[in-house]
């Protein structure tokens, strides 16, 4: 059977970005049209080196999203669609489960409505536990109750993007690394993206910017919010000796009156294990140290009424925050309210990773995943976490929502 006409149209396509959205997005293009060509845009020497290489590599279950919304119903076909994908080139994938724990009985009741959406969700296993049954999954957790996600796993997102990378080229795409897109403009069809080498005319722009997509949204014509307000998260690692502590990942109840999680235990697939992050604003959008400063990036969002308004609203969460950022132990306290073992760990300084976070103008945070269209423009506006789980999902809604306008 021959391919609806609608989908002879689109002959040449470009994505903007490379990260793992990005990738994925051309991958599900070069696959489902015919005589594509495809172009990767990526102003770095190298795939996935902002939020998608600093992440901390778990593949989310769909436990917390709103039962109906896009993360909801991309997370869960995200997960399959990696798992087919690592098992397919034999990347590892470790469904080393999750333990969300209550510690009052304020989190429990909140932990309860958690669990009703884990199950609305569909999440493979997910149980509550006593108590007493923490110690089953975690022997050194604690804790008055908890959620047991068992396929709760944790990948290499910078691989799976290089692989992804590997079969755009192999169906005949290109990616052009070291090369800045500096403009999208529309033409009476199409659209030309910008480089500092000139200008080249596509059918369809994806644009999967990350760090930088309200700025590319912006230059498009489209609105100026939500605005991405960068917000760092420092990640410590635990001891060679107290690894073995923690055979999954730990996480806290989130709290409806702070916007960020705080600090969790996370096993990463080398290995290692990891506490954090904790959550802060960045002194750049692209400023892994903290001593790198982007006068453009900061006077972006000081000069961003949403942010005073954000900031005036969180004042205690900025103090907690704030409190692991000055000081270690306070991190590691933190942690060991769910792992008391841990007292007297080494504990040494992992990665550093800085979070896109779209906000409103009213400072109010973006929840869902927002993708826009403008004519022949797809803009990922927003894709945070489940995102690197959702990215070969988002990738198919996508392709799919842009292949039924044209």
């Amino acid at each position: 059977m021959s391919n609806p006409p609608q989908m002879r149209t689109t002959k040449r396509c470009a994505v903007v970005g490379g990260g793992i959205i990005g990738v994925a997005v051309a991958r599900e293009l070069a696959n489902k049209l015919d005589d594509v060509q495809v172009t990767v845009y990526e102003k770095e020497d190298r795939l996935a080196a902002h939020q998608t290489g600093h992440n901390s590599g778990v593949v989310h279950a769909g436990l917390y999203y709103e039962p109906g919304g896009l993360k909801a119903k991309l997370c869960r076909r995200g997960v399959e669609l990696l798992q087919e994908f690592c098992a397919m080139k034999d990347l590892p994938y470790e469904a080393c489960g999750k333990l969300v724990i209550a510690q009052s009985p304020e989190e429990s009741t909140r932990l309860d409505h958690i669990f009703a959406r884990a199950v609305a969700n569909g999440v493979p296993g997910a149980r509550m536990l006593r108590g007493d049954q923490i110690r089953e999954v975690e022997p050194n957790a604690v804790g008055l109750s908890a959620l047991h996600s068992p396929e709760t796993a944790i990948v290499d997102y910078t691989a799976i993007t290089n692989a992804l990378a590997e079969d755009v080229r192999s169906s005949g795409g290109t990616i052009r690394l070291g090369q800045e897109v500096t403009g999208l403009e529309q033409q009476g069809s199409g659209v030309v993206v910008a480089t500092e080498e000139g200008g080249e005319h596509y059918d369809l722009v994806v644009a999967c910017a990350g760090l930088q997509s309200d700025r590319v949204a912006k230059a498009t014509g489209e609105a100026a919010t939500p605005r991405i307000v960068p917000f760092y998260g420092q990640y410590f690692l635990l001891g060679e000796e107290a690894r073995d502590q923690v055979r999954g990942l730990i996480y806290p109840v989130p709290d409806p009156k702070h916007p960020f999680l705080g600090v969790h235990l996370t096993k990463r697939i080398d290995g290692e294990m990891m506490l954090g992050p904790n959550a802060f604003i960045s002194f750049g959008r692209e400023s892994y140290a903290w001593n790198e400063v982007n006068v453009r990036d900061v006077l972006n969002y000081t000069l961003f009424p949403g942010f005073w308004n954000f900031a005036r609203q969180n004042v205690p969460s900025a103090v907690r925050e704030f409190q692991t950022v000055v000081s270690r132990k306070k991190f590691i306290r933190e942690a060991m309210r769910f792992v008391p073992s841990l007292e007297g760990a080494t504990v040494l300084p992992g990665t550093r990773g800085v979070r896109a976070q779209a906000m409103n103008g009213d400072g109010s945070l973006v929840d869902d995943f927002v993708i826009a269209r403008r004519r022949d423009t797809v803009l990922v506006r927003n894709a945070p976490s489940p995102g690197a789980t959702s990215s070969m999902a988002i990738a198919e809604y996508i392709v799919e929502q842009a292949l039924q306008d044209r």
